[in-house]
Order: C-alpha cells, then structure tokens, then sequence
C-alpha cells in the first residue's frame, strides 16, 4: 500500500530545522503485515530527543529512515500467525520488540532484548527485513521498529500493547516513551519507597514523567531541576516540592535532604548532568542514569565514591519496563487522575509541521508536541 511517511535522508547539525528541513514528508510504499505482525493507522506520534538526536547525529541510524517511536493507533490488519489482537485494537506502540526468549527476556528484562536491538540498530522489524520503500525502489529504514510519523506502519506484534478504546489516542501515544522510560526508571528500576527523597534532573517528558511517578511513591521530598523556568513551574503542578535552576540545584538538594538525595534521576542525556546528579547524591544513595548522550561522550566521577562512600550508578534503558505489564498499570494511575500525563502535551501538530516540532524540542521550548498524521480530511 501507498502511504506518507517522514524520511530522514542525511544528518544535520543545521538549526533551525524550520530552515533545514531534516525531515520530508514522502509518499512510500509500505509492505503488507508478515506472519507476526501488524498494520496500525498511526493516530498520533510525539516527538522525542530521541528523535532529535538521530536527525543531529548523536544516535546513529542507517539512513534513509523513516523516523518516530512514540504513537499510538489502531489495527487495521493482522499478520499469519496473530491470535491475541484484532482490526480495531487500540495500541500503544512501545520501541524494544522483546522476542520474549533470549537470555534477557527470560530473565525478566524485556527491555533489554538482544534479538530487539539488533533489529532496532539495522532498522528492521524483528520478524524480517524492511517493509518500507521509496518512489524508486530505495530501501527506507524503520525506526526503532515503529516509524511512527507516518500514517501507516507495520510494527511486531511484540511492539504494540493493546489499551481500553476510551483512552485518547493522543494521550496514549505518550505511554510508548515518556511515561515507560521516566515513570519505570522510578518504579522498576530505583523501586522508590515511601518517605524517600528524590532528585530530578532535567524536565523533558522524561524526566516529568519521573516527577509524577515519584509522587506516585510516596517520596517525601521531590526536587526538579532544569534551566528552563516554565518546565520548573510545570513540575512543581505535577508533584514536585521543589525546583531550581542547574546553577543553585546542587548546594540546594544537599541542604533540603541533610546530605543529598537518597535517588536522584538524569533524564537530560548530557555527561555534565549526570555528574551533577551524582554530586547531589547522598552517601550510599543512587544516580539512575537515562539520557542517552552521543556515544562518543564520557563520564568522570571520583572512584572513591562507590567503595568509599557506597554509592551507585546504574542506567535504566526504557525504564527497566515490562510494557505489556506496565502501560495497563499507568494507565489505571492515569485515569484515578495519578499520573496527569496530558500535562505533558504542549502542542498538537498536523504532521506536515514536523521540522517546527524538531526545532521547538530543540530549542528547549517543549514538553512532548503530538503530530496527528491524518489532520485535515482523509482520502
């Protein structure tokens, strides 16, 4: 089938995107479902660093490639093979297709599947080659097994969670990135308890997403930290108890907590942050690491922290998440009003607006923009 995709053909460092244009709406054609997989109409993708960060470079992917791996939709075909979803589902799609055998899977981390991200890295699905093409005959590659800007896409059937249809398919889409990777850093992957205090640095959805879920816990005190003061604002509504500027954070966190904060959260994918967040770390507390910085950046902490002081550093790739466990449970806090995800939205955009989505995240003036791929009538 025909349908329109945004195509990333080469990196570039040029901003402003509104300028550059990374990003090309093009008609493609698109191969129908394979045994285990899905045709979903995408009805609506947020926009993620992580996306900025393959159009800048910082996260290497084969190109061309269709981009975007946080949406929600719903199915229009099943492929051979699929018994438990049917045309019609509502879905949140979520970017690690756990195979559910390797090693990592059967050891209860799904998130971290090996066949998932050799499949994710080639920019195939986890059931075969790519399914996308260009006018000419060109391979385009899947992002992330999702490619989500877009009106259609095939996923696996193990990247798609079905959820009630009475959940806005604009809300949900945030559920596949934002919510997994900040709310399962604090649940799954620190395990946050009661009356503990709380760091959070960076305030994208992510690190938002880690606010809301840190209130969830029960933490006693939640500081949030970034330098934008609308973001600050923004946390403090959403569980926060206090925020600060990167410059004040550090001295502030240790006199609020005596000492340092018992979990603090990196969430801006920058290796200055991360240290920062060490910093404001109490002894014998831990840093969880979840930004994702250029492959080619390091870290310097003092040694003597770890044995020394019993801290530690531990990285949460999408928040340790199981998601066909765990978007049914945010879902549930979402809707006793738990989890006011919605407050993540800034902006709702008709996909041909993609590059002022880019250079909007960019510039550090948004939260999570959703694109609507099917804005204006339908043909």
């Amino acid at each position: 089938m025909k349908t329109t995709a945004a195509v990333l053909r080469a990196v570039t460092g040029a901003r402003p995107y509104t300028d550059s244009k990374p990003l090309r709406l093009e008609e493609v054609e698109l191969g129908a479902p394979r045994a285990g997989e899905l045709l979903i109409r995408v009805e609506a993708a947020s926009v993620c660093h992580s996306d900025v960060s393959v159009v800048d470079g910082s996260r290497v992917r084969p190109l061309p490639m269709a981009l975007g791996h946080e949406a929600a939709g719903v199915v229009e075909e099943v492929g051979p093979g699929v018994r438990d979803v049917k045309p019609g589902d509502h879905v949140v799609l979520t970017f690690v297709p756990s195979c559910g055998t390797c090693p990592e899977c059967s050891s209860g981390r799904p998130a971290l599947c090996t066949p998932g991200a050799a499949a994710n890295g080639a920019g195939t699905l986890l059931h075969g080659p790519s399914l996308l093409r260009d006018g000419g005959g060109q391979v385009i590659h899947h992002h992330l097994g999702i490619s989500g800007f877009a009106r259609h896409a095939v996923v696996a059937r193990e990247s798609a969670v079905v959820i009630p249809a009475d959940v806005p398919l604009q809300t949900a889409a945030l559920f596949g990135c934002a919510v997994l990777t900040g709310a399962g850093a604090v649940l799954n992957t620190a395990a946050v308890r009661p009356g503990q205090s709380v760091a959070v640095f960076g305030l994208g959805g992510v690190g938002l997403a880690s606010v809301m879920a840190a209130n969830v816990a029960g933490a006693v005190t939640i500081v949030a930290v970034d330098p934008v003061e609308a973001k600050r604002r923004l946390a403090l509504e959403l569980g926060a108890t206090h925020a600060f500027a990167p410059e004040e954070a550090e001295s502030a966190v240790r006199d609020l907590t005596g000492g340092g904060a018992e979990v603090s959260f990196e969430a801006a994918g920058v290796p200055a942050v991360l240290e920062a967040a060490f910093r404001a770390t109490r002894r014998g507390g831990t840093t969880v690491a979840m930004g994702l910085p250029h492959p080619s950046r390091t870290l310097t902490l003092p040694a003597l922290a770890f044995a020394g002081l019993g801290q530690s550093l531990v990285g949460s790739y999408m928040g340790s998440s199981s998601p066909q466990r765990d978007i049914p449970r945010y879902l549930a806090l979402w809707k006793k009003g738990r989890l006011p995800v919605d407050r993540l939205q800034s902006a709702a955009l008709p996909l041909d607006r993609i590059n002022e989505a880019f250079e909007a995240l960019a510039a550090g003036a948004a939260v999570r923009q959703v694109l609507l791929p099917w804005a204006g009538p339908r043909r």
